[in-house]
């Protein structure tokens, strides 16, 4: 079946594909939503041989980058539900990858924190993302990835600073 007749959930869009009169946009979109599919990574994990499903990845990932977090915390960035975040956490518990302890700052809240097989395990999930961008830019010469690097690091900083302007007055119309 050719990439045309695959219907919507199973054609990665590209940029074309959105009404930004920004390419830039455009593209961020296509690629944000292709790298943040959960059916995609799943079955690239399978496909790999991995165990581990891609919720828990995602969770073991958000818990080494940002460190221990509440539970409601954790389901924030995982964009789910408190019932489903304890479903994940619980499994991950099985599995001696994850531990609940007391919030020092919170004697009644609980922390959700990586044990040291989890830290293991969520640097192999990090390695495994070292894995998938050297596939995208294995025929890019390294001036160009050296090149692509600073400006997205550029294009980062200049989003978030830009954000934090967003969050304070909201998005205003260009001014005249």
């Amino acid at each position: 079946m050719n990439d045309s007749t695959k219907s919507p959930a199973r054609r990665a869009l590209q940029g074309s594909d959105f009404p930004y009169r920004s390419a830039l946009l455009a593209n961020l979109s296509a690629l944000i939503l292709l790298w943040d599919s959960p059916a995609l990574q799943g079955e690239i994990l399978a496909k790999s041989g991995e165990s581990i499903d891609q919720q828990s990845h995602a969770t073991l990932r958000h818990l080494l980058a940002w460190g221990p977090m509440r539970p409601t915390a954790l389901a924030e960035v995982l964009d789910t539900g408190a019932s489903h975040v304890s479903k994940i956490v619980r499994r991950l518990e099985g599995d001696g990858l994850v531990e609940r302890t007391t919030d020092p700052t919170d004697g009644r809240a609980t922390l959700i924190r990586l044990t040291d097989e989890g830290e293991e395990a969520a640097r192999g999930v990090y390695a495994l993302g070292d894995r998938m961008i050297a596939e995208v830019l294995q025929d890019w010469s390294p001036a160009d990835v050296g090149r692509y690097t600073a400006l997205t690091e550029r294009f980062v900083k200049d989003a978030i600073d830009s954000a934090t302007r967003m969050l304070e007055r909201g998005l205003l119309p260009p001014q005249r």
